[in-house]
């Protein structure tokens, strides 16, 4: 594969048309970029009924793999097992409830389509169930006896169903379970008899229960108010309920913001009434869990981006706050069966994932994993920004201060400090989704741009979650309009508060964000020095024609059905207006991307080169649209780097 220029029709294009030799600074930031993507976490964990033992995810062999350790609350931490299975990256982990099997996630070839395996907790009896390079499998939960796990296998042609089924680990045998379009299962009742999905487009799920003895379905909620659900399951009711099970559901459907809903389940009239259990004006509720006993529940938290945990006792209603937070953001928390303990994920800005256990009774942390050595660098801790729209809407914004190395060209020996008053370059970076969310999690992307001098912006403008159902949709359709107006207007923040000059602003983004930063250069040419357009979409025409058929599907509610709304994709896509662009560019996409198929950064190099503009391109090899490998992270940081920094002075 050669990195750096187009292949098309067998032809290799020249990977710059303006090559700058980086400075002394630019070469240290981007190695202190290098450094930092080396510096593995550890994530998604999932334990054993009893909690003594633990398996999660780790890139500390420079791929994310699957490991297995005891779980030490007191002593030295020991050392994690890796369970080998494929040379492609792990995607998830989960252990069988009754202990004897871990199910695994990989990404085939790296790409967006998965592949599931099972193997035994020390790393016999491997075996492949489901997923192929031509055939995405998902994985979904255990049966709660253990047996048996989920697999959904999603359509590969349109108009065509998903179907999802038990597989047993042993033999391989599969029994159907569910069919619908975009069916997600959430959870299955203990004697499987009723099984909890998600079904529905982007940003409009709903849940419904299906009962397999008498193939029924039930959609959750009777009156379906607007909004989705994504987080549920059946758990067994208080003493004051009437009802056997209660559905115990993450929500926004009929709330401002998503909060946790009650729902007593059968026979009597199949539902009863829903209750709002817990629900904050400041915070959405984004991680739920329970014990087997359904009498204690975990919630997690986003407020503004940053993680706050709570505990209710389903039979008193009490809820505890849990102190201590190890780090500013949680993510895969997992709560006991018997409901003694938590194991999460945590990260902050200066130090990537690691796991944590909480004893929630004592309510205190004791660390599972550990993280690598960081290069002796003082690194930024962002501040978060408030900012009004131009139409008024308040958008809010991670704030990553450019600093100033010193005059050592050894990365170990440099310290930060405050960039004194003079000409500054700043650049806007937009998240994916467009429903993702800048959260204040472990960047080396951020870090090594600061240290090369350039301050990073990295909003939430709307369209992103944590703000509420109304901000998650405000750029729907034509509404995008205003999502890209945001911004233009992030760029006028920047200026307006001394934090860059006019001229040297850049944006750059991945995904959703790499389409909002070629549809800036293309509809607004004049407000960007320069972009960095990763694995985004260029053309919606061809990007509907291009991607995987499920996920075509569920995105038309976001961006706009490719028949009916035809004529606004047209508008809102940046090819049509790619001679417009003046900027320097680069443009990233992983070679195996299908879910942003690679053809959508072919067209727009090839379209600038062919006007001899200033264009770089960079092909990640062996990544699709994710970049799960430690060295290709290292690559892009670093090119990002010296682009940015050369092209913005």
């Amino acid at each position: 594969m050669t990195v750096g220029a187009v292949r098309t029709g067998g032809a290799q294009g020249v990977a710059s048309s303006a090559t700058v030799e980086p400075s002394v600074t630019t070469r240290a930031a981007a190695d202190l970029g290098a450094q930092l993507t080396a510096a593995w976490g550890s994530w998604g964990p999932t334990m054993t009924r009893n909690a003594r033992r633990v398996a999660f995810v780790s890139d500390r062999h420079g791929t994310p793999e699957v490991f297995v350790q005891d779980v030490v609350v007191d002593g030295e931490l020991p050392e994690p097992v890796r369970i080998a299975l494929s040379d492609d990256p792990v995607i998830r982990v989960s252990w069988s409830s009754d202990g004897e099997w871990l199910a695994v996630a990989i990404a085939t070839d790296g790409g967006v389509k998965q592949q599931v395996w099972v193997v035994r907790p020390d790393g016999s009896d491997a075996a492949q169930i489901a997923g192929s390079r031509y055939q995405h499998a998902e994985l979904g939960p255990w049966s709660r006896s253990g047996h048996r796990v989920v697999i959904t296998l999603p359509s590969t042609e349109p108009e065509q169903p998903a179907r999802a089924y038990l597989v047993d680990p042993v033999t391989g045998d599969r029994d159907d379970l569910a069919v619908g379009e975009l069916i997600h299962i959430l959870d299955l009742s203990v004697e499987e008899r009723l099984v909890v999905l998600s079904d529905g487009q982007r940003g409009q799920e709903f849940v419904v229960v299906v009962d397999r003895l008498t193939d029924e379905s039930h959609a959750l909620f009777a009156d379906d108010p607007d909004g989705s659900a994504e987080i549920a399951f059946l758990r067994p009711s208080p003493a004051s309920e009437t009802s056997p099970l209660v559905a115990y559901v993450a929500t926004e459907a009929g709330l401002p913001r998503r909060g946790l809903v009650a729902q007593p389940v059968g026979p009597h009239g199949w539902r009863g009434t829903p209750r709002r259990i817990v629900e904050r004006d400041d915070a959405e509720l984004e991680y739920l869990d329970a014990d087997d006993a359904g009498r204690t529940l975990l919630l997690v938290w986003n407020v503004d981006g940053r993680s706050e945990l709570d505990l209710i006792n389903t039979h008193d209603a009490s809820r505890t706050p849990v102190p201590d937070l190890p780090g500013y953001v949680v993510t895969d928390p997992v709560l006991s069966r018997d409901g003694r303990s938590v194991l999460l994920a945590v990260e902050g800005p200066t130090r990537p994932r690691e796991l944590w256990r909480l004893d929630t009774n004592a309510l205190t942390w004791s660390r599972v994993t550990d993280v690598p050595a960081l290069p002796d660098v003082q690194l930024v801790e962002p501040t978060l920004e408030r900012f009004a729209a131009r139409d008024g809407l308040e958008l809010t914004g991670w704030l990553y201060r450019a600093v100033e190395p010193a005059t050592s060209s050894a990365v170990g020996a440099r310290a930060a400090a405050a960039v004194p008053p003079g000409p500054r370059a700043a650049l806007v970076h937009l998240h994916g989704g467009p429903e993702s969310q800048e959260r204040p999690t472990f960047s080396p992307q951020h870090q090594a741009l600061a240290a090369a001098g350039v301050t990073v912006f990295a909003p939430n403008i709307r369209g992103s979650s944590g703000y509420g159902h109304e901000f998650v949709h405000a750029d729907d359709l034509a509404l995008r309009w205003n999502a890209l107006a945001d911004v233009v207007d992030c760029a006028r923040f920047l200026v307006t508060n001394g934090y860059a000059e006019r001229s040297r602003v850049a944006v750059e983004g991945r995904s959703y964000g790499g389409y909002a930063t070629l549809a800036s250069l293309a509809f607004t040419p004049e407000v960007f020095a320069a972009g960095v357009a990763v694995c985004g979409m260029s053309d919606f025409a061809t990007f509907y024609r291009d991607t995987e058929p499920w996920i075509a599907a569920a995105a038309a509610t976001k961006y706009g059905h490719p028949v009916e709304d035809e004529a606004l994709l047209a508008a809102l896509s940046p090819m049509r207006a790619i001679d417009d662009v003046t900027a320097p560019l680069l443009v990233v996409h992983g070679e195996l991307d299908t879910n942003v198929p690679i053809g959508e950064a072919h067209q727009v190099v090839a379209a600038l080169r062919e006007r001899s503009h200033d264009v770089e391109y960079l092909e990640l090899e062996g990544e699709g649209h994710e970049y799960r490998r430690a060295a290709s992270q290292a690559l892009l940081v670093r090119r990002m780097v010296e682009f940015v920094a050369s092209r913005l002075g």
